[in-house]
């Protein structure tokens, strides 16, 4: 993948080396209706031809809440976090551009580099948890021993399948501005385990999706692929599917307990991103199979 010498982006906060924190992980924060709601429903009635009502209905993006924060290391400059800012201001000129077309203007999400465990406005994130987006504070936490982690146990190397490990959590915070993840965790309120864990499977595929989008624009703003890279994106697809995560870890398969995707199903809707470009065809929700 080739990267250096690109901008980087300036919304990337080192707590490396920082303060933990304690609570409980999980949950999203308290949601409020206000003039952006309007916004959000008419850009979700562009991009995938949904009724802005369903919007209106709810689903309206969560306000901003910080949580409480250790002190901060001093920010480091080495390959990994250059990399790791420069892939973000990807992102952020990509999903800029995208919303510019509709109409709209992006909010960029915070990527936060923390190591072990720290505090969220969703609570204590921890290394174990993988990389995460948090949707009170809209902010996107990785630990990076996970990119060698998924070297050392799934045999995945190369820097743009940790580019996708990325912009996958970034789509998740596009969901948010969106209003898509809060229908959907609206909706698993009301449903029952299996229902909602295929809803979680449905969110999951579309941030695939949406990646495979960032990936086709940024190679075609700054010719990011070499020979070999899209390969380990979908090798990393295939790792952190369900089905062989499950076959690891339990020896067996269980569907209905699915909740990012099988590994077909993730290659498949990053491919459809990536081959396609566009936002309009990642509606995962529309979807007869997925």
């Amino acid at each position: 993948m080739k990267w250096e010498g690109d901008r980087q982006s300036d919304n990337v906060e080192d707590r490396r080396g920082g303060g933990g924190g304690g609570g409980r992980f999980g949950g999203l924060g308290g949601k409020s209706v206000g003039i952006g709601t309007l916004v959000i429903a008419l850009i979700g009635s562009a991009f995938f031809g949904i009724d802005p009502s369903v919007f209106l209905g709810g689903g309206e993006p969560v306000p901003v809440q910080q949580g409480p924060q250790g002190p901060a290391a001093a920010p480091a400059n080495d390959r990994e976090t250059q990399f790791v800012k420069t892939t973000l201001a990807y992102t952020e000129d990509v999903w800029q551009q995208i919303f510019k077309e509709q109409g709209a203007q992006y909010q960029p999400a915070r990527l936060v580099l923390f190591e072990q465990a720290t505090d969220t406005a969703c609570g204590t994130g921890r290394s174990a948890t993988g990389p995460f987006y948090c949707p009170a504070d809209r902010q996107v936490y990785i630990d990076l021993s996970f990119f060698r982690l998924m070297q050392q146990r799934f045999k995945v190397e190369g820097e743009f399948a940790q580019a996708y490990v990325i912009a996958h959590e970034v789509g998740h915070h596009v969901q948010n501005l969106l209003g898509v993840s809060g229908q959907v965790h609206n909706a698993q309120q009301r449903a029952s385990e299996k229902e909602g864990n295929a809803l979680s499977v449905r969110l999951e595929l579309q941030a695939d999706c949406f990646a495979g989008v960032w990936a086709n624009r940024t190679n075609q703003r700054e010719q990011i692929l070499e020979k070999g890279d899209v390969e380990t994106a979908l090798a990393a697809a295939t790792a952190i599917g369900d089905d062989a995560l499950q076959r690891q870890s339990q020896g067996q398969v269980v569907p209905d307990s699915f909740t990012h995707g099988s590994s077909a199903q993730r290659v498949r809707w990053f491919t459809r991103g990536l081959d396609s470009g566009k936002v309009e065809q990642c509606n995962t929700f529309d979807a007869r199979q997925l």
